[in-house]
């Protein structure tokens, strides 16, 4: 017998009774829990209102009467209490008038309730209700007020019909309560469905994307919407990410390029030379124009490492204060003998002596590659200048020269990696300068513009501390 009994229940473990996956999920749970308590919630509030009310209404009716009877002369007050209680269908009104030793004059009242307060105000108490042939007892809200002749007058009324609305908020509630609780079953499936659904064709465009097509964007539905506001903050990675990939990519092919030249200068060198020179003298000129074209590619190499450790190494471990004038006048001073080679003017106006916060080294280097490059691109005879100046919250580092300027379709594409004008073919250069620049501005959270003048204006906008 054991061993078919150890048979029936490896039958009934080898099947599982699944839920379907809506009712697993948090959504479903919390939906449907929620909806539950707040149907049992709302229905005590309303008893509790409803019974307050109520007993409020009564202790204002009672008190009215109490003192309505007990203005009138001694010889109506039985007559008053008497049409009180006739007209009572409903069997819930009480009175009695009693007197100075407890015994009872008038009305249904069989006594005087012992916890109750004479000329205190309305209050529950128990009492006994006389009726012609039978007595009932029940709770009252009741008020008992003394009388100028001794007397006692007792108003009450009865509030078992506090415990009847109480029962029947009871029996609706759990008539109501299953009701309640489908309708939560229902929206909380609605609702976890639709987040599955969602989730899963969030699951499906992710696929897409880590095999690669980072073309695909999560879907939204304009509305105001967790899912809508995560895809948002998805696609806005996606963009960067693509844009990074992209440039990556671009960055590859224009490294190789540029690259591949000095490379094969240098190749052409060496060859010439090995074929050609005759004498030790001419093999050492070939050698050192080999080497100035290794290190050319060199300080490609060098400028691209750079650039890639500033954006994303960081590098926030030099920040520290810097003053702009001090860092704007270095430059001049490091510049200013190549201008007077050139026969240009460089001219330094620092009329702020503002302090930002940042790598000195790093924003000397762009301020340097700035000047650099207006010097690089001013005729003889032209000016440059390098000035600092006040913004609204910032401070400005201007150098503007009197050169051919960027024409506007070129503004953003010169801070891109190798990207050289057709007015810069022609001399020597990485096209790496005014990325490094940019780089170094990213990484201080500043703002680089480049704008035509006449000439070209390049600034870099450095937020004060204080900002």
């Amino acid at each position: 017998m054991k061993p078919r009994q150890n048979e029936i229940l490896a039958g009934w473990d080898s099947i599982s009774v699944q839920l379907p996956d809506f009712v697993r999920t948090t959504t479903f749970r919390w939906t449907a829990s929620a909806f539950a308590a707040c149907i049992v919630l709302f229905a005590a509030f309303v008893y509790w209102e409803t019974a307050d009310y109520m007993l409020m209404e009564t202790d204002a009716a009672i008190t009215d009467e109490i003192f309505a009877i007990a203005a009138d002369p001694p010889d109506r007050q039985l007559n008053a209490i008497g049409d009180r209680l006739r007209q009572d269908p409903r069997r819930i009104k009480l009175a009695g008038l009693f007197g100075s030793d407890g015994h009872r004059i008038a009305g249904n009242l069989a006594g005087l309730p012992h916890e109750l307060k004479i000329d205190g105000p309305a209050q529950s108490a128990a009492a006994v209700r006389l009726d012609q042939s039978s007595s009932e007892a029940m709770t009252v809200r009741a008020i008992a007020h003394s009388l100028p002749n001794g007397n006692v007058l007792v108003i009450a009324r009865n509030v078992d019909e506090f415990r009847k609305l109480a029962e029947v908020v009871a029996r609706a509630l759990m008539l109501g309560l299953p009701l309640a609780l489908g309708l939560g079953f229902l929206i909380g499936m609605f609702l976890s469905v639709r987040a599955q659904k969602r989730v899963a064709e969030l699951n499906t465009l992710v696929s897409h994307i880590v095999a690669g097509d980072l073309r695909q964007r999560l879907p939204t539905q304009d509305l105001d919407h967790p899912f809508d506001k995560l895809a948002e903050i998805a696609n806005g990675m996606l963009n960067e990410i693509e844009a990074v990939v992209q440039e990556m990519a671009g960055v590859g092919n224009e490294i190789a390029h540029d690259l591949r030249t000095p490379l094969t200068r240098v190749r052409l060198f060496l060859e010439r030379g090995r074929a050609n020179a005759k004498t030790l003298e001419e093999l050492q000129a070939v050698a050192d124009r080999a080497i100035g074209g290794v290190d050319h590619a060199l300080t490609i190499i060098t400028t691209l490492l750079r650039i890639a450790d500033i954006e994303y190494g960081g590098r926030l471990a030099g920040f520290g204060k810097v003053a702009l004038a001090d860092l704007i006048r270095e430059v001049a001073d490091l510049y200013e003998p190549i201008a007077e080679t050139k026969h240009i003017s460089l001219q330094v106006a620092s009329g702020d002596d503002a302090t930002v916060r940042g790598d000195r080294d790093l924003l000397l280097e762009a301020v340097a590659n700035l000047v650099d490059n207006a010097l690089k691109f001013t005729p003889a005879g032209g000016s440059v200048e390098l000035a600092l100046v006040h913004g609204n919250n910032e401070s400005i580092v201007r150098v503007s020269d009197s050169g051919p300027g960027i024409r506007e379709d070129e503004r953003r594409a010169v801070t891109r990696r190798f990207y050289r004008s057709d007015k810069s073919r022609n001399s020597f250069g990485s096209g790496l300068g005014l990325s490094l620049v940019s780089a170094i501005v990213k990484l201080h959270g500043f703002r680089l513009t480049i704008e035509s003048g006449p000439g070209c204006v390049a600034e870099i906008a450095c937020a004060l501390p204080s900002a």
